[in-house]
């Protein structure tokens, strides 16, 4: 099932603007190894979900995953031939903005080697260029 709010102060949003990097979320902080994104973009709640589901069927349910992302933006859509006018539409789906730098998930009690091939194979399943971190531990 699709990540979703549960509630929302309103049920429409405009679409804004994606600049900038991500300063908040991009270090590995729950897990030993992470997926972070090096683009700007938006990431469905199905995406989020593809992934999730790519990751512990991988591992076989070993390990934790963890999703640091969550999609609380609702995106719009009209219904197919229907004439320009006549309002909003009602939203469709939920999606999270992700900027560059933004860590989308997380793996912890898994070896690197694992750790490394299961990321690999979900950031295929995303829409922007991620890459693979390791958790820098204090000396």
């Amino acid at each position: 099932m699709a990540l979703m709010p549960k509630r929302m102060k309103y049920r429409k949003s405009q679409r804004g603007k994606m600049r900038g990097v991500a300063h908040r979320g991009n270090t590995v902080a729950f897990g030993e190894y992470g997926l972070q994104s090096l683009e700007t973009g938006w990431l469905t709640g199905r995406q989020i979900e593809a992934g999730r589901m790519c990751a512990t069927h991988f591992l076989h349910r070993q390990g934790r995953v963890y999703i640091r992302v969550f999609p609380h933006k609702p995106v719009s859509g009209k219904p197919l031939e229907t004439r320009m006018g006549k309002g909003k539409g009602e939203p469709e789906y939920y999606v999270a903005v992700v900027h560059e730098g933004a860590m989308l998930f997380e793996l912890g009690g898994v070896t690197e080697d694992a750790a490394r091939r299961a990321l690999a194979r979900v950031a295929h399943k995303m829409p922007f260029r991620c890459r693979f971190v390791a958790r820098r531990h204090a000396v």
